[in-house]
């Protein structure tokens, strides 16, 4: 009887997916991150389509004057504007709107109440100190966090294996001096530095992609190089030294794969470190400018505006949710790679 052998990456798989919260948990993060990749589709104050005496224009990639729909003014057009909105609803005219009618910056000049608004049935979550949607800036805030983590996460990752592998492999004196620089390295105090960067150059999240960057990758390196250290002796590697294989051919095909386990486990953590260090620096105004929609802009409006008590619920609630489904996603992740569990 023949017996159908399951990889071990496809074994570990079914174990994530017994885990019904991790799973479900990568389900739903999946899901919000394709809509907030496609976030100008579902919020936005220009119409996806407009049908106009017989003819189709489309806003969201050119700009049309007022005048271009029965208006009076040679500028752009603002398809809030009651008026504009009249005419593009008249006869056989009309607009395909999405979702929600608001960019992250979009200013509603003909708001019946004064901002920050609260939740109605125009604005759904209310609007900020400035007027702007509250629900359109979680949307492209909650993509600019997962993006700014990813990019992180995989400088980092690329670092920390670059350096554990070459401490754990060469072991020795190489692993002492590393280790001591990195000793010295982590010992920097990441906040003062860029508070000096900053001080230097204007704020942005390249400033801060940079200088989190350069300490990102030190907690990664560790577990890199205690699985180089634990399986450089063993019998493959002494094998692949037998057949001639360079120190780094080993390290690529042999280390490398079976080194794996410990840093895919560890990426779901190290995703939310660096969305948590994104919202806690725009929390002080040191990361991206106050025109990006992000949580932690949105937190500090919070605490400026405490009678506004929808800015800081929903940005909250929003930034919780992500930070545990990635949590939910690291442990579910973390059991289906050890292999302890069998399955």
């Amino acid at each position: 009887m023949n017996t159908v052998r399951v990889g071990p990456w496809r074994r570990a798989w079914r174990r994530f997916k017994s885990n019904r919260l991790g799973y479900w948990s990568l389900l739903l993060f999946v899901t919000m991150f394709i809509v907030s990749l496609g976030a100008e589709l579902v919020s936005n104050d220009k119409p996806l389509l407009v049908h106009y005496q017989g003819k189709l224009y489309y806003p969201m990639f050119h700009d049309y004057p007022e005048t271009t729909f029965g208006g009076d003014f040679n500028t752009p057009a603002d398809y809030l504007d009651p008026y504009l909105r009249q005419k593009l609803s008249q006869g056989s005219n009309w607009a395909l709107f999405t979702f929600n009618h608001y960019g992250p910056n979009t200013l509603n000049y003909f708001a019946g109440q004064p901002n920050p608004a609260p939740p109605s049935a125009e604005n759904w979550l209310g609007t900020d100190e400035k007027g702007r949607d509250v629900l359109a800036r979680l949307l492209y805030g909650f993509r600019v966090s997962v993006l700014f983590g990813l990019a992180l996460t995989v400088v980092g990752t690329l670092l920390g294996i670059l350096f554990g592998a070459i401490q754990g492999y060469f072991a020795g004196k190489v692993d002492l001096f590393m280790q001591r620089v990195i000793e010295v390295w982590g010992a920097m105090p990441e906040l003062y530095l860029l508070l000096i960067v900053v001080s230097m150059f204007q704020a942005s999240i390249w400033i801060l992609f940079l200088v989190l960057s350069v300490f990102g990758w030190i907690g990664l390196s560790d577990y890199v190089r205690a699985e180089f250290l634990r399986n450089r002796n063993l019998e493959y590697v002494t094998a692949a030294r037998a057949m001639g294989l360079t120190d780094w051919q080993i390290i690529r095909r042999h280390l490398l794969p079976n080194s794996m386990t410990a840093v895919i486990a560890f990426l779901p953590f190290r995703k939310t470190a660096a969305i948590l260090a994104l919202t806690a620096f725009d929390f002080l105004g040191l990361g991206v400018p106050p025109s990006t929609p992000s949580l932690g802009e949105l937190l500090a409006q919070g605490k400026a505006n405490l009678d506004a008590w929808w800015i800081s619920l929903f940005t909250f609630f929003t930034l919780v949710t992500l930070l545990m489904l990635l949590v939910f996603i690291g442990e579910a992740l973390r059991n289906a790679l050890d292999p302890r569990h069998n399955g």
